[in-house]
């Protein structure tokens, strides 16, 4: 997949246009096609900037705030990550309890006192 263009070049080109210099100059000064111009034109009318739409991979997660999930996870670190998804406000699945255990660097085990040397 190629590279997006740079916000730099973009704004060049839409403010030459601006200027009032015909799109295939424009486009021939800068060496860039035709139908990226007019993407950035009607991008710009549209939302008001030439910025790339950026896309999110994957689903959105359901476990957002992990300041607010560290907190429920000291409070209820003693029960099962099945039960601590049964007491989420949202509904979530154990798997998913695990990974943002893991997230905030969440442990169960015990801290042993280190044998003295004497």
């Amino acid at each position: 997949m190629p590279a997006a263009y740079s916000m730099d070049l973009r704004h060049k080109a839409v403010g030459a246009y601006d200027r009032g210099e015909r799109k295939s100059d424009v486009c021939r000064t800068l060496g860039i096609s035709r139908n990226p111009l007019d993407q950035w034109l009607k991008r710009r009318q549209e939302r008001g900037n030439v910025a790339p739409v950026t896309y999110r991979r994957g689903p959105k997660g359901k476990i957002n705030d992990l300041e607010e999930f560290e907190a429920f996870a000291k409070e209820n670190g003693n029960l099962t990550q099945q039960e601590m998804a049964q007491k989420w406000p949202s509904e979530v699945s154990r798997v998913l309890i695990g990974q943002a255990l893991k997230k905030i660097e969440f442990t169960r085990k015990k801290n042993l006192p280190v044998p003295r040397e004497e």
